[in-house]
């Protein structure tokens, strides 16, 4: 099969899957706006940017309140509420954790939880979340005081399905032990890095959990931040790199590691796999994602429209 054959085949149709054991089925490709919504991403380029999704077939739209101290958000919700896709047709996330200084705005206590929940609503113009991530777990907040605040959210109709964001499996393990106990509503998904450098969590630690509890998950960094597109392969930082963004410089010196220069040796090597088969380097990444069968959705994060057509 070439590559337009391939590329072809691939637009007949989007898939869906269950989010864990629920029953809601999400785009197997879903979107997301970290580092893109309020530095690259204006009002404008969002209403393009989502209705090229939307008319892909992707139905999930993730977010949170950390993603440019609630911009991301605004920007997301205003460009969905000027783009009026009918509400039952989509789901949009949020997460709870970073919301400012303030000892009260950030973590994962009952009031920044229903503090959190209630901006967030208001920046995406939605009167619910479809899914709504602890961000990170918390030390200091007992996961008892969490459990009942999400599950009060749900039954108050503000939330559908609750979910975690770089837990350890023992830390979603708990949560559910506590939910059985006091008859409440456990997580339903989990949120981890994964892609072909980062696969510990999915493919080890959380295997127990997988079979035991049917977690789903929506993967983010399928494409390890970019270096999986093998634009990095030559070692210089392209200018409109996300690497080259102010308050993201974590982002840039982690090219520069000793890891790094290995893992893009590891790329170059897998570009002539991807070249064999006919895609790109960044498909070959992201199909990668999609054949372990525990994972839900695949989050993008493009900034262009070429990129989100590529991918």
């Amino acid at each position: 099969m070439n590559k337009f054959s391939i590329l072809n085949w691939i637009k007949k149709i989007m898939e869906y899957r269950n989010l864990g054991k629920s029953g809601l089925k999400i785009s197997a490709l879903s979107y997301g706006s970290w580092v893109t919504f309020g530095t690259k991403v204006d009002v404008s380029l969002a209403k393009k940017l989502l209705t090229k999704c939307y008319d892909s077939g992707i139905n999930f739209f993730d977010n949170a309140e950390a993603y440019e101290k609630g911009l991301s958000e605004k920007i997301m919700g205003d460009a969905l509420k000027s783009l009026k896709f009918p509400r039952d047709t989509y789901c949009v996330s949020s997460k709870v954790y970073w919301g400012g200084d303030k000892p009260t705005q950030k973590g994962i206590s009952r009031k920044h939880v229903f503090d959190a929940c209630h901006a967030a609503l208001k920046r995406l113009n939605v009167d619910y979340l479809d899914l709504y991530f602890c961000h990170r777990p918390e030390q200091t907040t007992p996961i008892e005081e969490t459990v009942w605040a999400m599950h009060n959210l749900i039954q108050q109709g503000k939330v559908m399905y609750w979910g975690t964001s770089e837990w350890s499996s023992h830390e979603i393990a708990m949560a559910h032990i506590v939910a059985r106990q006091n008859n409440l509503i456990p997580p339903t998904m989990e949120q981890p890095q994964y892609n072909m450098f980062e696969r510990k969590k999915l493919e080890h630690d959380y295997l127990r959990i997988f079979k035991d509890i049917g977690l789903g998950t929506t993967i983010w960094s399928p494409l390890a931040s970019g270096l999986l597109t093998g634009k990095y392969n030559s070692n210089i930082i392209p200018k409109d790199s996300r690497a080259n963004l102010k308050g993201y410089e974590k982002l840039h010196s982690r090219f520069f590691s000793d890891e790094a220069k290995e893992n893009i040796r590891k790329v170059i090597k897998m570009e002539k796999v991807a070249e064999k088969i006919g895609c790109t380097m960044a498909q070959l990444a992201i199909a990668w994602c999609l054949k372990n069968k525990y994972v839900s959705s695949v989050i993008l994060g493009a900034s262009k429209i070429s990129q989100l057509e590529e991918n």
